[in-house]
């Protein structure tokens, strides 16, 4: 059915929010779920995702198939080729040594963090990282936007990029006027957002009112679910932990996207760096030994 490998998702996005709220709802469960689908069978599609059989039904043949069974293998190639791209043989290493009674909470911390890099890297993130970097080094101006609790992450940003780049617009200290912020971006800028779930409301829109002005938009995000994915002119999608909280993956991705995006202004940079380092000693705001 799909004439790529990334077909049907694609058109499960786009098509969704068009959709009833049950298939809406099974749409949303495929998207987060569809790498441990396998060759699940209609009752426990249905039964997994809370929705009846006949939901099931109505929605692949909104999707455009004939019958369940070319949905299940289109879903089941879509599993194949992402666990292709992942990586987890240091995650299983680590765990065949693990003692199977009391773990320390930073040794589990420590793991899960590898596990969830080690699984984040693949071809996709790569391809859309270097996509990324281009169009932050062609905007005139960079904006980021975070929301709780991954607001930080955006100041850390806006930080790191900010000790030697002076064109950032930080947008996440000013929920209340955010659509009177994104007005002011022009089309020769562009708009970094942070969203991960759950999904602020503010946040969605605030994309949407981007995307209608054709604000180009760098989406860093948990879940092809996530519904600013169709807004997003690139998307860089990082794993995360089903039962643990971490950021490490997104702080690892900014810290990589602020050196590669440095690289490009290598001279001016490294110059500005250095001149800051020594202002910032001559009045004992830092100290070296």
């Amino acid at each position: 059915m799909t004439e790529n490998n990334h077909s049907l998702l694609k058109n499960m996005i786009n098509m969704k929010d068009s959709l009833p709220k049950r298939q809406r709802h099974l749409c949303d469960y495929v998207l987060k779920n569809f790498q441990s689908l396998g060759l699940v069978t209609i009752q426990e599609l249905s039964r997994e995702s809370n929705v009846g059989v006949s939901t099931v039904m109505r929605t692949i043949h909104s999707l455009g198939y004939s019958n369940f069974n070319d949905f299940r293998k289109d879903i089941y190639d879509e599993s194949l080729t992402e666990n292709m791209n992942s990586q987890w043989k240091l995650r299983t290493s680590l765990e065949n040594v693990v003692d199977q009674g009391y773990e320390h909470t930073l040794v589990r911390m420590y793991k899960e963090s590898v596990s969830l890099l080690d699984k984040s890297l693949n071809e996709d993130l790569l391809e859309s990282f270097d996509k990324a970097i281009d169009m932050l080094v062609q905007a005139k101006c960079i904006n980021i936007y975070g929301t709780r609790p991954y607001k930080p992450v955006a100041l850390y940003f806006e930080q790191l990029i900010g000790e030697f780049y002076p064109k950032v617009r930080q947008l996440s200290h000013d929920s209340e006027i955010v659509f009177d912020k994104v007005l002011q971006i022009e089309k020769d800028e562009v708009l970094l957002i942070f969203a991960f779930e759950p999904y602020t409301e503010r946040i969605i829109r605030a994309a949407k009112v981007a995307y209608e002005l054709d604000i180009p938009i760098i989406l860093i995000t948990d879940y092809i679910s996530c519904p600013i994915i169709k807004y997003a002119t690139t998307i860089l999608k990082i794993e995360v932990s089903e039962d643990k909280f971490s950021i490490i993956p997104t702080i690892a991705l900014v810290e990589a996207m602020i050196i590669e995006f440095g690289k490009r202004f290598s001279g001016d940079s490294i110059e500005k760096l250095n001149k800051l380092e020594k202002i910032l000693q001559e009045n004992y705001v830092t100290i070296s030994y």
